[in-house]
């Protein structure tokens, strides 16, 4: 499946240093796993979860869930060599911590030496700031939101409703938008507070993310349903396309559903929502 047309609902890191993660990956109802050897994983252990990470790809198992590789910084003692290991590697993607500028997506580009896509962690003030110029880079395929490194970064505070984040939030978004790139939200830290979860969820959703990166298998049922168009949005898409459809044949100029005007633009978002709701089917 082409990365862009994947959902994205649920994206888990899993450390790519513990066998036991990695193999319980492979029955998770996810549909993108993060396959982490940065902050996952403790120094001692990051050469050693390269082997670990590039022997479980190989073994396979994931269907098809996109797999992505969280690599450490190309600034840091371990990001070229996690390059090197994996290169070629069965992943979908490679993620880049703390990218500020186009430069750093085209230094792993370099690195790989080959096509496939980057994903950026956008988490830091510059990587916000320079967002715009860093989804243009033709081989940057995904954002990332890292807001718990953003937060520390901006010092400020954590609240419920991420009021102190919708600048940064909503900045990524346009990026993303205005280059067709795919952008997930970033991670809920309780794990076991699943009304805050879904608040978050929800509210992601409806800014406009893809989806939403977890840090526990416990978090993957409550972002699921959030990020799936409802049964209700389904059956209002296929009226508002039928009305659309039928009003244009007739030679009709207006078409309504519920007592609202249905123009094209509603049209074009009914059939991505079905198209979503097609992929995540296939995906389930």
């Amino acid at each position: 499946m082409d990365m862009a047309a994947r959902p994205y609902r649920s994206v888990l890191y899993i450390p790519g240093s513990k066998d036991r993660a990695l193999e319980k990956a492979r029955g998770l109802a996810v549909d993108a796993i993060i396959f982490d050897l940065e902050d996952a994983v403790a120094p001692d252990a990051k050469v050693g979860a390269r082997d670990t990470l590039k022997a479980a790809l190989a073994e396979g198992g994931y269907g098809n869930r996109a797999k992505i590789i969280r690599i450490n910084g190309l600034d840091t003692e371990w990001g070229r060599g996690d390059v090197e290991a994996l290169r070629d590697a069965d992943a979908d993607a490679f993620l880049l911590p703390k990218v500020n500028s186009a430069a750093d997506v085209q230094a792993l580009a370099d690195r790989l030496g080959n096509d496939t896509p980057i994903w950026a962690m956008i988490e830091t003030p510059l990587g916000v700031l320079n967002a715009l110029e860093i989804a243009a880079h033709p081989q940057l395929q995904g954002f990332v939101a890292g807001t718990n490194d953003l937060a520390k970064e901006l010092n400020c505070r954590f609240r419920a409703d991420r009021l102190p984040m919708q600048m940064a939030l909503q900045t990524m978004l346009l990026a993303a938008r205005a280059h067709g790139v795919v952008v997930v939200d970033g991670v809920y830290n309780q794990f076991k507070d699943d009304e805050g979860l879904k608040a978050e969820c929800d509210q992601g959703r409806d800014l406009g993310f893809d989806g939403k990166t977890l840090i526990h298998p416990a978090q993957v049922d409550v972002t699921n349903v959030a990020f799936a168009p409802s049964e209700a949005e389904i059956e209002l898409a296929k009226r508002q396309i039928a009305a659309f459809e039928e009003c244009e044949a007739a030679g009709e100029g207006v078409a309504v559903v519920d007592g609202k005007i249905v123009e094209n633009l509603h049209v074009e978002t009914a059939t991505k929502l079905l198209a979503k709701a097609a992929a995540i089917a296939e995906r389930t």
